[in-house]
């Protein structure tokens, strides 16, 4: 087996590029679906539980798509076919969703709509999404993967910056950003539009840049081929699950509390937002759905975060001391949020949180690919590993409703919450073995 060559940093670049399209599609989705729901008449009790379908997704989807791509050889390549049928989906889906409570249906309608448009939406993104992890893994060496998923973070959260600004963008230009009661406004909807159009252009791009090893080129570098390929083929789930290192477990339990956190952030902080610096949340009102263009603001700033602090990642000498130290900060950006009620102030919690989320794109993948080495089913395994960021949010949008009440039914509480779990998470980081 010949070492991988060393890539130059446009190739690693063009590798994730797509990601940034898929990103804005994530980011649309992740800062609107609550902002969506309540607005089509979604009670803030249930609220997690429409959270439940984007991981549940994930983790049926991306398992396949990672072993299926394991096995899959075309002209076209290996894991991109199923990135441009996944961005395809999600385009038609991206033009749907936003539309749920304009077509006169009536609410329990407009919501059952709106969670099959989801479903599909998240299947979509998450077969478009598992591809570039994939391709990192499959044609980048040890020494670079680090500067490859940072590149991938940087691209990520770039997109993010361009997602989650479109509904305030637009408001801003003149569209509305109210509307009747139960119906979508123009700001949000056409957010979905441009973002579907850029997701489409993003991946046409990685399609035509990036060319994909053949069989003989992928068992060169990766040592695949004669009976290990057959062995490849025939491996289940339950057998690399039984033989998978330790360090996948390890950072699966930080991965847990992490994801967990996010999933309470990205269920209640518009609402948090609406309630501690506009002091209402009630979605029916301008108030709520100004607090919600600000969220957007809010999340894109947290992603300008994440991009500087993905620079600086590379540049720590222990990986690991820089991932739990990334994700004490975060929780501390968490726990900040209640107590901050202006407006422009609350962009410091968010930047500390982007330097959690920064560490949580970058730094699971580069400890598990590196352990990974040497065990095959690269593709199968980074599937199976996003259970570690689909099982954790299944539970949380499970017992969220419970939480929330428990904690008073404050939205700005539950990032207090959200801040203890992300916590727990960076404490995790310390039984890690870090591999050199």
């Amino acid at each position: 087996m010949q070492q991988k060559p060393d890539l130059s940093f446009w190739k690693l670049w063009n590798l994730s590029f797509g990601f940034f399209g898929v990103q804005i599609a994530y980011a649309l989705q992740s800062a609107n679906i609550s902002r969506i729901f309540r607005t089509l008449g979604a009670d803030p009790h249930s609220l997690s539980f429409f959270w439940i379908l984007p991981p549940l997704m994930g983790i049926l989807v991306q398992p396949i798509v990672g072993t299926m791509s394991d096995k899959t050889w075309t002209r076209f390549g290996r894991r991109i076919p199923y990135l441009f049928i996944g961005a395809a989906v999600a385009v038609a889906v991206m033009c749907l969703l936003p539309n749920a409570g304009s077509l006169g249906m009536a609410v329990s309608t407009a919501l059952i709509f709106g969670v099959f448009a989801l479903m599909l939406l998240d299947t979509s993104i998450n077969m478009a999404m598992q591809p570039f992890k994939m391709l990192v893994g499959d044609m980048v060496n040890e020494k670079q993967k680090a500067k490859a998923y940072s590149i991938q973070s940087f691209l990520c959260n770039a997109g993010s910056v361009m997602g989650y600004l479109f509904p305030f963008i637009f408001t801003w230009i003149g569209l509305k950003n109210v509307a009747p009661e139960g119906v979508i406004p123009d700001s949000v909807i056409w957010s979905f539009y441009v973002g579907a159009t850029i997701l489409i252009l993003c991946v046409i791009y990685t399609t035509l840049k990036v060319k994909e090893w053949n069989p003989q080129e992928y068992a060169m570098y990766n040592g695949k081929g004669g009976d290990t390929e057959k062995k490849e083929e025939s491996a289940n789930w339950f057998i690399l699950l039984k033989n998978a290192p330790s360090t996948f477990w390890k950072v699966g339990l930080v991965q847990f509390f992490c994801w967990s956190a996010f999933l309470y952030m990205w269920t209640y902080v518009t609402d948090a937002v609406s309630e501690t610096v506009w002091g209402t949340t009630d979605s029916a009102t301008e108030a709520y759905q100004t607090a919600g263009n600000w969220t957007g603001v809010l999340y894109a700033l947290q992603a300008i975060g994440s991009v500087v602090w993905a620079t600086i990642l590379p540049q720590f000498k222990s990986t690991k001391w820089a991932y739990a130290a990334s994700l004490l900060i975060g929780a501390v950006g968490f726990a900040m949020i209640p107590f901050v009620h202006d407006q422009y102030l609350m962009i410091v919690p968010f930047l500390l949180i982007g330097c959690g989320w920064a560490a949580m794109l970058a730094m699971p993948f580069t400890f598990v690919t590196n352990a990974l080495q040497g065990y095959g089913h690269m593709g199968a395994y980074l599937g199976l590993f996003n259970g570690t960021i689909c099982l954790p949010q299944i539970i949380a949008a499970l017992v969220g409703g419970t939480i929330f009440t428990l904690v008073g039914g404050h939205q700005s509480t539950m990032m207090i919450v959200a801040g203890v779990l992300i916590a727990l998470g960076g404490l995790c980081v310390y039984f890690i073995k870090e591999k050199n």
